[in-house]
């Protein structure tokens, strides 16, 4: 006796496989060029401020991925995203890259509000650990980042992505590059 317990299989024919429109997705982006020119003049805190009071537009790749950013502190920043089918991997969950940018995003963006006018930063690695899926189904999640040291040249962050209820899914550190101009 042959027995199949869910079992997914393809349409056998494109008729079935195009039956059900695409879903489609448009947005638009400031300049980001624009965005970089405004950061040049101001301290991290400075420029956090401006982008919270909406003086500063979103950078491009909030807009991609759909998310914002939720707050900006001395050595913090958080950011939110509502998971969207646009979001999946293969497998019907929330793609890691995904992850991986809200992290990035919320070290990186933790490091630069410490930072005065003139010094840059970059991200040297980032450290990533999945420890559970994330769907639409999951609700809103958020990405909170913060300093644990701000040397001379590097500094490190941390972050974690949370459900509402504190529920951890990823975590994440980061090694920064701090580049300050050169001493005359």
């Amino acid at each position: 006796m042959l027995c199949e317990v869910g079992v997914t299989t393809a349409p056998d024919t494109e008729t079935e496989r195009s039956a059900a429109p695409p879903r489609e997705r448009t947005f638009s982006w400031d300049d980001p060029v624009a965005i970089a020119r405004a950061a040049a003049g101001m301290s991290g805190a400075e420029f956090f401020t401006a982008f919270a009071e909406g003086k500063i537009p979103q950078p491009p790749m909030m807009r991609t991925l759909d998310f914002d950013g939720v707050s900006f502190g001395e050595g913090r920043a958080a950011f939110r995203l509502t998971p969207r089918e646009f979001h999946y991997n293969p497998l019907g969950t929330v793609h890691g890259g995904v992850f991986a940018t809200l992290l990035d995003s919320a070290c990186g963006c933790a490091v630069h509000t410490l930072l005065p006018v003139g010094v840059f930063y970059t991200s040297l690695d980032l450290s990533v650990k999945f420890l559970r899926p994330v769907t639409v189904g999951t609700g809103a999640i958020t990405a909170e980042g913060s300093v644990v040291h701000f040397g001379r040249r590097t500094a490190l962050a941390e972050a974690r992505i949370t459900d509402d209820a504190g529920k951890v899914y990823v975590t994440a550190t980061s090694s920064c590059l701090v580049m300050r101009p050169e001493q005359s």
